[in-house]
């Protein structure tokens, strides 16, 4: 063995030696002059989006394993618990730093963050030049509001993060730059002030290109800060109702005003905003780009990567069946007169629609529109109609399958073999989302009529959701509005809990399930009863989900993810481990 190496030492060398003037004298053709790079703002803005759509399975930009996995709304799926990182999530009890996952999301946000500083860099020194100066103003709006838009996901998953911005890049002080140098808060400080140059700066909209940033989505997005902000710092103990900041409700107030009375509003029927048909309709207020290849005339089109594993097992060409919701989600969907059963009735029993069988338990008809069923036709289509053999691991995960990231079967992946991909547009904002935040601060300040006419306006349109998509299921139906003297909205707690439930139902399998529970500071309760009960669904007598019983929730620990392993260690000392994580 020892001789081996020393052959291959001897073999290098000598390489070495005979080609170093070849090696020194050669200008590589495939790399990228800087100088060069940075003279062309426009194309550095161009890079800095791009980023958007940079996603993978194991880096989704839209936190599905971080949002839904980790929440009472989905089960991770796949072939089984070891498929891909993602089962630490769904348990939370084995959840530690060294999960790679977790580093490729950090290290690709940070990759898009670092092309928005460097893009911010080129506007500084040759924008006016080269766009004019209006031009270049409007730019660098832009990609500050993208820089936000990637620290804002950044913070959510991780909480103390480095700030990295265009300074630090400039002074080359990237492996300087603590993850404690900022407060929680003070983070939160610095993205909304991206924001708000963007809210301040660009157009209301720029509707020739709808993947461009804009005034409204700007407004939308600080007041989702805003909202973050409002009840805490995120860890149970000093978060939730008992903490909640009135100026900072008033401030989501004010930019939902502006969201409001701009030119978005309601899609007229729940299901087309899930159709790539609608992909940039009234509802979108943001969305992260997505087409087909057939379209943009590339060779794999801009296709959405980070749902890949979420088709529907046997579907597809080649579904993998992830992101499956769960038995809590559906039973969530019961109604009685058309109101939620709520947390004392809903999930007293394990109940599922079958189609064309009606009985006296009746259903949201966003149900239909969020979950795929056995025996129900597939996104809408009798000709694809889903059974039990198009789930992969039943024994494990159960029958239900996600719909809304994906196409109807009959228009097939965008790719596939040996992965596939949709054209599908991935939401950042989209109306109803920003009207429920709306309503969630109107009722703390005790503005609840308004707040109760938002929640009705939402749930009237899943009233007028049934005939174009699922008539199969109209006689399952049963939804109804809140009226005037409802006792739902009687007290502010009970407008609370019509709201909190009305978010689950409306951004089901969203991604935004788990920071809504944290947010309102009641993750650990929440969880935590839902890891008893899940443990005990089954469909049609066949249980699954077993492994419920080793999850358990930690608050004081588990509100956040730990920072990743390899990061904390890259330069040790420079980071400091969330707690609870040591």
């Amino acid at each position: 063995m020892k001789s081996i190496y020393s052959i291959l030492t001897a073999l290098l060398f000598s390489l070495s030696l005979v080609s170093c003037n070849d090696f020194l004298d050669y200008s590589p053709t495939a790399v990228i002059d800087e100088e060069k790079a940075f003279s062309n703002p426009e194309e550095m803005v161009t890079a800095a989006y791009a980023m958007l759509g940079d996603c993978w399975y194991t880096y989704p930009f839209n936190l599905f394993p971080y949002g839904d996995i980790t929440s009472d709304d989905c089960l991770k799926g796949g072939s089984g618990t070891t498929d891909t990182d993602y089962h630490p999530f769904e348990v939370w009890s084995n959840l530690t730093s060294t999960i790679g996952h977790m580093d490729e999301l950090w290290y690709r946000l940070y990759c898009a963050i670092s092309r928005c500083n460097r893009a911010l860099v080129s506007l500084e020194q040759y924008g006016d030049d080269k766009l004019g100066a209006e031009t270049c103003r409007q730019r660098q709006a832009e990609v500050k509001f993208l820089r936000a838009h990637f620290y804002f996901k950044l913070i959510t998953v991780f909480r103390q993060v480095p700030w990295i911005d265009e300074e630090v890049f400039s002074k080359n002080t990237v492996e300087q730059t603590r993850n404690d140098q900022f407060t929680y808060q003070e983070l939160w400080e610095k993205i909304i002030a991206d924001f708000e140059q963007a809210y301040q700066t660009l157009p209301a909209t720029q509707a020739k290109q709808p993947g461009r940033t804009h005034k409204i989505a700007a407004a939308a997005y600080l007041a989702k800060c805003y909202l973050q902000l409002a009840w805490g710092d995120g860890y149970e103990a000093t978060n939730g109702e008992s903490h909640l900041n009135s100026s900072f409700l008033q401030k989501v107030v004010e930019y939902t005003d502006v969201v409001k009375s701009s030119s978005y509003g309601y899609l007229a029927d729940y299901g087309d905003i899930f159709l790539p048909d609608y992909k940039n309709s009234c509802e979108s207020i943001f969305a992260v780009q997505c087409s087909d290849y057939q379209d943009d005339n590339t060779q794999y089109g801009r296709a959405n990567w980070s749902n890949m594993l979420n088709g529907c097992w046997g579907m597809w060409s080649c579904g993998w069946d992830f992101h499956k919701p769960s038995q809590n989600l559906v039973d969530a969907f019961k109604t009685q007169d058309g109101l939620p059963m709520f947390e004392d009735a809903f999930n007293d029993y394990n109940a599922h629609p079958i189609c064309g069988q009606p009985n006296s338990q009746k259903w949201d008809p966003r149900l239909f529109h969020t979950v795929g069923m056995p025996t129900f036709p597939y996104k809408y289509e009798s000709e694809y109609t889903q059974t039990t053999a198009n789930s992969r691991n039943p024994d494990t995960y159960g029958y239900y399958t996600s719909l809304k990231e994906v196409p109807q079967r009959s228009k097939g992946e965008t790719f596939n073999q040996p992965w596939q991909a949709f054209a599908m547009n991935d939401y950042v904002l989209r109306y109803s989302d920003v009207m429920l935040m709306r309503a969630e601060a109107l009722i703390e300040l005790n503005q609840l009529d308004e707040a109760r006419s938002i929640i009705n306006d939402i749930r009237q349109r899943a009233a007028q959701s049934v005939s174009k998509h699922i008539a199969y299921a109209a006689d399952q139906c049963e939804i109804a509005l809140y009226p005037a003297d409802s006792p739902y909205f009687a007290s502010k707690q009970m407008a609370r809990r019509s709201l909190q439930w009305e978010r689950r139902l409306e951004m089901a399998m969203e991604s935004s399930r788990y920071f809504d529970l944290r947010r309102w500071g009641i993750a650990s309760q929440t969880l935590n009863r839902y890891f008893q009960q899940e443990q005990q669904a089954n469909f049609e007598g066949k249980p699954y989900a077993q492994y419920y019983k080793d999850a358990h929730y930690t608050a004081g620990k588990n509100e956040f993810f730990p920072i990743p392993y390899n990061q904390l260690y890259y330069i040790p000392g420079l980071y400091q481990q969330n707690k609870g994580y040591e």
